[in-house]
């Protein structure tokens, strides 16, 4: 792909997360940017404004330009898409939205950040940090980011950040110079058959780092640790509690909504950090991008200062507002929206919640994302929620990922089937004389919501978990 040479490019689905950001890099290096999606949204009108020509409504061929030189397509669209199939007849260059980034990242020192959890806390971090230091990076990150007013950060140097997603190893179209590499956990079964061949994609990604390169990693993931091959290249660790890592802390503690510690960097004290981000794996992120900054010469005030005003991203803890506009034992409640879907992230984010509002009552509301996964990783999720200090869990129907599912997997598994369950767990737990949290099951988003309005009291913390569209029940409880 040689940018230079092209002058018109149309993106299907184009109001995606991800690839909304690459129409707004487009358009910032003067393309002509048309594209299509089927539904329209913020984004969409977003990418309107920046002078994109978009279409809403079911995919056609005649959406597409006769005369574009590059054809975009997310992840989500098939080969048979008569929009693809129509870029295939004019001849023009066709390229999946991972396949442009990994162009994309070839004239570039790419930061790429990876790992089964955090990608998007520690891309917008990393992001900052790079543009607090001076070094002016270009940032594409999985959600929005306040400081960007959105999913794009245009620089002018040769620092290029971006997310390396693993689903389908996309992360493998990247050519990345840096790789901080979080976590890894099984995940994504209706790609990756088990753990050892998720970890090996993972180790054809670290290899792709050149003699020069640098890798990142958690030095407190024993499956990093363990299983993957550390490059001929630089290799830093972070962590909290292997004391042989380049980046840790010391004397964390919870004070008015701010994780406060003390990081020390290969054995020399730095002045107390604070972030006000919730849960010990906010500080892992935080610590991935702060050793990066350092090694790349950021200044440490400057870190600290940045760190302390990072108030997060788009559904990553997001503090959506307060209940406001029902009776006064219900008004007051403290609304939070995450993305958290797999079964680790959801039980450290509840966690995170109490360390945050000790003094609360916690409702939290969970909309499982994909039938498969929940089968995959169903006794993970009974353990998530049944050893979580939730006090309310409202478990909404799964939601279906059209095109990502088994045919007959729809007919083994529920949310129902998780309540079962969980509350079989939760009776032991009363047996034990432990506390005992109450579960509710609703079978789509309306009783999701109804349920919540019934239960919620003024003093509560809703907590609004999944990747699917429960975000948007915690949009209208504000």
């Amino acid at each position: 792909m040689d940018l230079n040479k092209i002058k018109k490019v149309h993106i299907i689905g184009i109001g995606g997360i991800g690839i909304s950001a690459v129409a707004k890099l487009l358009l910032s290096l003067g393309k002509k940017v048309s594209g299509s999606d089927l539904a329209s949204s913020d984004i969409t009108s977003t990418l309107k404004n920046f002078g994109a020509n978009i279409v809403i409504g079911p995919h056609k061929a005649t959406n597409v330009p006769k005369d574009i030189d590059l054809l975009l397509f997310s992840d989500a669209v098939p080969p048979e898409n008569p929009e693809r199939a129509q870029g295939s007849k004019l001849k023009a260059q066709s390229l999946s939205y991972f396949q442009f980034l990994g162009e994309y990242s070839k004239d570039k020192y790419t930061i790429a950040i990876s790992g089964c959890h955090g990608k998007t806390t520690t891309t917008a971090l990393v992001g900052l940090l790079l543009e607090a230091g001076g070094l002016d990076p270009t940032v594409i990150v999985g959600s929005k980011v306040k400081n960007w007013d959105g999913n794009l950060r245009i620089g002018s140097s040769k620092y290029f950040v971006v997310e390396a997603d693993e689903y389908k190893a996309h992360m493998l179209e990247l050519n990345p110079q840096v790789i901080i590499l979080n976590n890894i956990e099984f995940d994504h079964p209706d790609f990756y058959k088990d753990l050892n061949q998720y970890i090996e994609a993972f180790n054809r990604f670290v290899y792709k780092l050149p003699g020069d390169g640098i890798l990142i990693y958690n030095g407190d993931d024993k499956n990093i640790d363990d299983n993957i091959e550390k490059p001929a290249c630089e290799v830093l660790t972070f962590g909290l509690e292997n004391p042989s890592v380049d980046l840790t802390i010391k004397n964390i503690k919870v004070d008015h909504g701010r994780q406060i510690f003390k990081p020390i960097y290969k054995n020399h004290e730095l002045r107390d950090y604070n972030i006000q981000i919730p849960g010990k794996f906010n500080i892992l992120n935080a610590l991935g991008a702060t050793l990066l900054a350092l090694e790349l010469g950021v200044n440490p005030d400057v870190i600290k200062d940045t760190l302390s005003r990072y108030t997060g991203a788009w559904r990553r803890f997001e503090v959506i507002g307060t209940i406001d506009n029902l009776t006064d034992d219900k008004n007051g409640a403290i609304v939070i929206s995450d993305y958290a879907h797999h079964p680790t992230e959801i039980a450290k984010t509840i966690v995170a919640a109490k360390e945050f509002y000790p003094d609360r009552r916690l409702l939290v509301a969970f909309q499982p994302h994909q039938i498969q996964r929940t089968k995959a990783l169903f006794n993970d999720f009974i353990k998530a929620f049944a050893q979580s200090p939730a006090d309310i869990v409202i478990l909404s129907e799964i939601y279906d990922v059209r095109g990502r599912e088994e045919k007959d997997v729809t007919k083994r598994v529920s949310s129902q089937d998780l309540l079962d369950k969980i509350t079989l767990a939760e009776s032991k737990k009363l047996v034990a004389g432990a506390k005992v949290s109450e579960y509710y099951y609703a079978q789509d988003l309306v009783e999701t919501k109804a349920k919540i309005l019934d239960l919620v009291r003024s003093n509560d913390v809703v907590l609004i978990l999944g990747a699917g569209d429960i975000d948007n029940v915690a949009r209208e409880l504000v």
